[in-house]
């Protein structure tokens, strides 16, 4: 094969894998990346204040829709599940427990979505049968959602 050949199979490889993922998708990689890479090095309890300042901080860069979702969200999940530590994941707030993210929450701007949505991943003890929901989407936080939150959490935890 001659250089030329090779030339163009590598662009086509490369024009492939920037279609896999978008700006967005990329762009909450390099965060994750970061975060990891920061997370090094650190004492325990260097780190929990760290996060903790990192997701506060965070919050306060979204836009004011999401802003206000997860402003309410981390006073929810900090107040009904205190052994839970705020941590970045994918440059989103995320609360963790032995160090596992229990629960996310993903910015309707992150991802130019209609909706933010707060997530559950595999340490969340929310089985129930089957199947059972593991994402929600969120438009607005009345008493009635926050108290569905605070259960969800909770069982989350347990």
């Amino acid at each position: 094969m001659n250089d030329t050949q090779k030339a163009a199979k590598s662009t086509t490889a490369t024009k492939k894998s920037s279609v896999a993922f978008t700006d967005e998708e990329r762009a909450a990689m390099k965060e994750r990346a970061q975060e990891v890479k920061a997370a090094k090095g650190r004492s325990r309890a260097a780190g929990k204040a760290d996060d903790e300042s990192a997701v506060l901080a965070k919050i306060a860069e979204m836009a004011n829709s999401d802003r206000v979702l997860a402003e309410r969200l981390h006073a929810v999940i900090t107040a009904t599940a205190p052994d839970l530590l705020p941590k970045l994941w994918y440059g989103m707030p995320a609360y963790a427990k032995d160090g596992k993210v229990v629960c996310f929450f993903q910015a309707a701007a992150k991802f130019k979505s209609r909706y933010a949505t707060l997530g559950f991943n595999d340490p969340a003890n929310l089985d129930d049968g089957a199947m059972w929901p593991t994402a929600f989407a969120l438009t607005e936080l009345t008493a009635a959602e926050e108290k569905k939150i605070a259960a969800l959490v909770k069982r989350a935890v347990s």
